[in-house]
């Protein structure tokens, strides 16, 4: 994976939890899930702020991050469901998007070619895991 590609898969993976989350919280009545969505949205906003920090320093130019097509449907299938209902899909592709994340962050945290970068996602590697154990519990 290059370090563009990796910003932008990055990028995308953050946008989409942080978009997904603010769906759930429009209706969750549930205070785990409430306060999962919330520490989704602060901690994948820091880990764009820290991606896009670190391919400043590699001089890789940051897109804004977007959904990929995938990740635009998994938001259409959140949005269209109410209630517990909601909540449960939102469980289900977070667990699903979580480890697609982890595989991303370790693979570039081993293999990356730029510095500043490799050193991002080793640091988004234990944040990523933390999310992981949240969700077994759910």
């Amino acid at each position: 994976m290059t370090p563009a590609e990796y910003v932008m898969t990055a990028g995308a993976s953050d946008l989409y939890e942080i978009t997904s989350s603010q769906v759930l919280l429009e209706t969750t009545q549930d205070p785990k899930l409430r306060a999962f969505a919330q520490m989704m949205i602060t901690d994948h906003t820091k880990s764009t702020a820290d991606v896009k920090a670190a391919a400043a320093r590699s001089r890789v130019k940051a897109m804004p991050p977007k959904l990929t097509p995938l990740q635009q449907e998994l938001v259409t299938e959140l949005r269209a469901e109410q209630g517990t209902a909601r909540d449960a899909a939102y469980v289900a592709q977070q667990k699903a998007s979580h480890g697609q994340a982890l595989n991303v962050q370790k693979a570039y945290a081993m293999e990356g070619t730029a510095p500043a970068l490799k050193a991002a996602a080793a640091t988004i590697v234990p944040v990523v895991e933390h999310h992981i154990m949240e969700l077994k519990s759910m």
